[in-house]
């Protein structure tokens, strides 16, 4: 389907109505020049900003999960716990080794203190001092691989409760309760509430003009109502099949029922100009000829062929035909009884 191209909604508003005036029962308004903004509509699909698929990071058994598909959670709450019983007793061993291991160390030092001292008083030889300093370095050494594997194990325990990293809500589940997990198993899937982006493909004719302004909104199925985007990513490279630049388009929090994978219109904003809008009622279509009642200074009333262009929002601009300031008449049947009777009196 081709994208369409309409004027903005706002843009189009700014030729109220209220200012018509009653002249001979006739209801009028003047034609205006004002700003408008051209829009090229493309269909695009909702995304979340941040998704991810939780993974286990330790083998086990799982003895207890807490949120299900559809479920939202807050951040840092727990998930799913695995069995840690195994991962307890490697912290327990962890820390028994390092406590050895300090002891060996608190040995090696005072032996290399009476060691030293010895040596400077010339009692021993070179080696003997050797030998004891290399005694403690190597304790030093089993204190680090020590508190080393004491991490190690700490952080394996810690694994065994998985957290949320952010608050969001749960799209799939990939385990049951009781099931061993590998590592790199997935557990659970979810994305951030609230943080959503549209994924638009955007056609190379007018990447250049969405580059060049920036703007845009995401108007959702109903027609009835449009968000403006935060913030647009421009890909620098075109699609090689469909020449075609992705564009993300950023949503600010807002209170609309979105979802990722729903179908939205994306209207970018590739031109502003002054343009010459009159209302669509005021516009008459007699076979191929269009046109509009003028009313002059005089209250003169007569037909005038004008060519339309872009319409929407009960506005319709007029390309050729019709000049800034000019009065029209709103009710077309309404004037043409008045410039029959207008015919007559002539």
């Amino acid at each position: 389907m081709r994208p369409s191209q309409y004027l903005s909604t706002s843009i189009l508003l700014s030729l109220s109505l209220a200012t018509f005036a009653q002249q001979a029962d006739l209801e009028t308004a003047p034609a205006k020049l004002v700003s408008a903004t051209q829009e090229f509509q493309l269909d695009g699909v909702i995304e979340a900003i941040n998704q991810a698929t939780l993974s286990a990071e330790v083998s086990g058994r799982i003895e207890e999960i807490n949120f299900d598909v559809d479920d939202i959670v807050k951040q840092g709450e727990v998930i799913v716990r695995i069995r840690d019983r195994e991962y307890r007793a490697r912290l327990q061993k962890a820390k028994a080794a390092l406590s050895e291991a300090n002891t060996g160390f608190n040995d090696a030092a005072r032996e290399f203190k009476r060691v030293k001292g010895l040596f400077k008083d010339k009692v021993i030889s070179r080696a003997v001092y050797d030998k004891a300093g290399a005694n403690l370095e190597s304790a030093r050494a089993r204190v680090a691989a020590g508190e080393a594997s004491v991490s190690e194990a700490r952080l394996q325990l810690d694994n065994t409760v998985i957290r949320a990293p952010y608050s969001g809500i749960v799209v799939a589940r990939h385990v049951e309760l009781g099931e061993s997990t590998n590592i790199g198993q997935p557990i659970m899937s979810g994305y951030a509430v609230g943080q959503l982006r549209v994924n638009v493909n955007v056609p190379q004719s007018i990447i250049n003009d969405v580059r060049e302004y920036r703007k845009a909104r995401v108007i959702l199925l109903n027609d009835s109502d449009s968000i403006p985007a935060s913030k647009l990513t421009i890909f620098p490279f075109a699609d090689a099949q469909s020449h075609s630049f992705r564009v993300r388009v950023d949503l600010p929090d807002n209170e609309q029922p979105l979802f990722p994978g729903m179908l939205v219109k994306v209207a970018f904003v590739i031109q502003q100009s002054q343009r010459l809008l009159v209302p669509f009622r005021s516009i008459v279509q007699r076979s191929e000829v269009t046109g509009v009642y003028v009313v002059d200074a005089k209250q003169t009333l007569s037909f005038r062929q004008v060519r339309t262009g872009i319409a929407g929002n009960e506005m319709v601009e007029i390309v050729a035909g019709l000049d800034p300031g000019e009065t029209i008449a709103l009710d077309p049947v309404q004037a043409g009884i008045q410039l029959k009777a207008q015919w007559a009196r002539q």
